[in-house]
């Protein structure tokens, strides 16, 4: 059958040969900006294209809205047949195949999934129970708590190694963390309710004792593709294992020297082991670099010819570029930040959007100062590391009052939304919850005269959503009842309402609680860096400030990366620990791939450590590696201008 598309012609060699390699296990190794997700698109269109049923592929990747974007592209390039190709997150199709097998797996088809807020939640009600909660000794947060559990989970590892790697001074209270971790698993199983961690261990565990529900699924879905397979964790691993154990049709794409993530359990050693898990694998580099000019690409390759471990891979460019990358030595903090200012505020006088220069920086705290400077100059900005829509209290409200119409079991969502009426605290909340669970009103009972006004509207609430089922409909009448407490626990409401509005317009495309309920525990919106370039704010835009982790996968113009400097980046304590150090090397990297035509690498120099009691005024060793002849090393230079606080950028070879 001949091919509609010319692939020779759209795909650079090594593109194709991964977009058309479509039989056995395929290992895509992609450097930064090297068009990685247009290869995907492409394969896609090539299996469909020669006939493959589109519901035997499945592309898994780590948001919804990234293999939704993939599949509406490769639909573009033949047809629609695309769209029908199975497209998600690994804890999607966990879902999905764990309610199809409920019953093979011990499960009820109808388990709630608690976000990450409802497991501390969780958490925190069982160490209230096992009277862990006192202040007679510090015992760890329902947050550590979760961590530490979380931990153990994705990464494959027993409880009590976690603690004693990552939480040594909990080590003598392990028995009651274990104690909270029973409690938590007891907890879950009582109420039907699994967390993340669970839904692909449980998937794990489920292909590894059942032969007949792996081959099936293997027989569904006999093409598989895997995006930022650097990302994943050890669970994800095996699961990708098992689903290609039968026919080998398994592509990963990633880049080991993106992988960022080891905090969240994502294991470097994934990809690097990729060809032992599939023996006989193709490697295939992806090496084209169609972002950045070749200055840059020069010190992103320098940077990683120092790495313990790697593919080996180099990237180029077809842009060259006369401007090296500057390496900025300021004399402290201060002149750091005004230089930056500065250099902005000309970019932008040189025809550069302020949406299109990006500033980044290993942790949140390095931009304070920064920040006071743009303040002061009326430079509009935002800033993100990665707070969620659904993690604000409000939000949360709301949504108790809906999950325990679809799991009546859900005990923190009743817990929550009981302690919203007053005069309920917790013991009368526990009576509630078990009255309600019987299916006594809640109007009808006994409580203080405090707390019977706020039942009765309570279970007026609940009387008016029987017989409901649209979701938006039940969230605007949630709202209407919410309303009021609202007004009285915030003052910032009106902000709340639009949240709250916004809410109830994302219910409007689900026609069932439970499938809205799913989405959004697996799949939250979140206020990102990506959704802020593609929305825009005015007619100007803003400046956008970012943690280094939040701007994975971004692009901009211009990059300024703050507090190069060692013992900053990498910090001291990464040093004592070889694994981190490469963590720290790959961070840096990724930093600098961000920048598409200029990158100023900034630091300090003589900034004193208090918890090292050290004087810092070395660029961060990264740079040692890197030749001094791919920089253009500069000093700041203090005009002394105290109207303006103007820094002249000096060259060192002009000093």
């Amino acid at each position: 059958m001949r091919a509609r598309i010319d692939y020779a012609k759209e795909l650079n060699p090594a593109q194709l040969e991964a977009a058309t390699t479509l039989e056995g296990s395929v290992l895509v190794v992609a450097g930064a900006g090297t068009g990685k997700t247009r290869t995907l698109v492409f394969r896609v269109a090539r299996l469909v294209e020669t006939g493959v049923p589109p519901a035997s592929i499945l592309l898994l990747t780590f948001t919804r809205k990234a293999s939704t974007e993939m599949l509406r592209r490769a639909a573009m390039l033949i047809d629609d047949r695309c769209q029908r190709v199975s497209g998600g997150t690994f804890h999607a199709f966990a879902n999905l195949v764990l309610r199809r097998h409920a019953a093979a797996a011990g499960l009820s088809p109808s388990f709630t999934i608690a976000d990450r807020g409802d497991m501390e939640d969780i958490v925190g009600l069982v160490r209230n129970e096992l009277g862990l909660a006192g202040k007679e000794e510090r015992f760890p947060r329902k947050e550590t708590l979760a961590e530490m559990i979380s931990g153990a989970a994705n990464r494959s590892m027993p409880l009590e190694e976690i603690v004693r790697r990552d939480f040594p001074q909990f080590l003598i209270q392990t028995d009651k963390i274990l104690a909270c971790a029973e409690g938590y698993r007891k907890h879950k199983e009582k109420h039907g309710v699994l967390d993340y961690d669970d839904l692909l261990t449980r998937l794990a565990l489920l292909m590894r004792d059942r032969a007949e529900v792996r081959e099936s699924l293997a027989s569904r879905h006999r093409f598989i593709m895997v995006d930022e397979y650097q990302d994943t964790n050890k669970v994800q691993a095996e699961i990708l294992v098992l689903l290609g154990s039968v026919h080998k049709n398994v592509l990963a794409v990633g880049d080991e020297a993106q992988s960022i993530y080891a905090f969240r359990g994502a294991r470097y050693e994934n990809i690097m082991e990729f060809p032992q898990a599939f023996p006989g694998a193709k490697v295939i580099k992806l090496e084209k670099n169609y972002r950045s000019v070749q200055p840059i690409l020069d010190v992103a390759n320098a940077i990683l010819e120092g790495a313990s471990l790697g593919y080996g891979k180099r990237l180029f460019s077809e842009r060259p570029s006369p401007q090296r990358p500057a390496l900025v030595r300021a004399p402290d903090e201060n002149a750091q930040s005004r230089f930056v200012v500065q250099r902005i505020l000309e970019l932008r006088e040189e025809g550069v959007p302020l949406p299109e220069i990006g500033v980044l920086f290993r942790s949140s705290f390095m931009a304070y100062d920064l920040e006071m400077e743009l303040a002061k100059a009326n430079i509009p900005y935002v800033k993100y590391g990665g707070f969620k829509f659904f993690e604000a209290s409000h939000i949360r409200d709301a949504l108790a009052h809906v999950r325990v119409l679809a799991n009546p079991d859900d005990r923190i969502s009743w817990n929550r939304l009981l302690l919203l009426v007053d005069g309920v605290g917790p013991k009368l909340a526990g009576v509630a919850y078990e009255s309600a669970r019987t299916g006594l009103p809640l109007a009808a009972l006994k409580a203080p005269p405090r707390a019977r006004q706020g039942l009765a509207r309570l279970s007026a609430l609940f009387e008016s959503l029987r017989g409901v089922s649209a979701p938006a409909e039940m969230l605007r009448r949630v709202y209407d009842y919410y309303e009021p407490i609202l007004k009285s626990r915030f003052d910032d409401y009106p902000k709340r309402a639009r949240d709250l509005e916004h809410l109830a317009g994302l219910a409007e495309s689900y026609a069932r609680l439970d499938e809205m309920l799913t989405d959004m525990a697996l799949d939250p919106p979140s206020k990102s860096v990506r959704n802020a370039l593609a929305e825009g704010t005015d007619d100007e835009g803003k400046l956008i400030l970012s943690t280094i982790h939040s701007a994975k996968g971004l692009e901009w113009h211009s990059v300024f990366l703050l507090w190069a400097l060692d013992g900053r980046f990498p910090s001291f304590h990464a040093l004592d620990d070889p694994e981190e150090l490469e963590e720290e090397r790959r961070l840096f990297y990724v930093a600098v791939t961000r920048a598409k035509e200029n990158l100023y690498l900034c630091y300090p120099s003589f900034v004193y450590d208090l918890p090292s009691g050290r004087i810092l005024q070395r660029p961060s060793r990264f740079l040692d590696e890197v030749r001094p002849d791919l920089f253009e090393e500069v000093d700041l230079v203090d005009e002394d201008r105290p109207d303006d606080g103007g820094m002249r950028y000096v060259p060192l070879d002009e000093e």
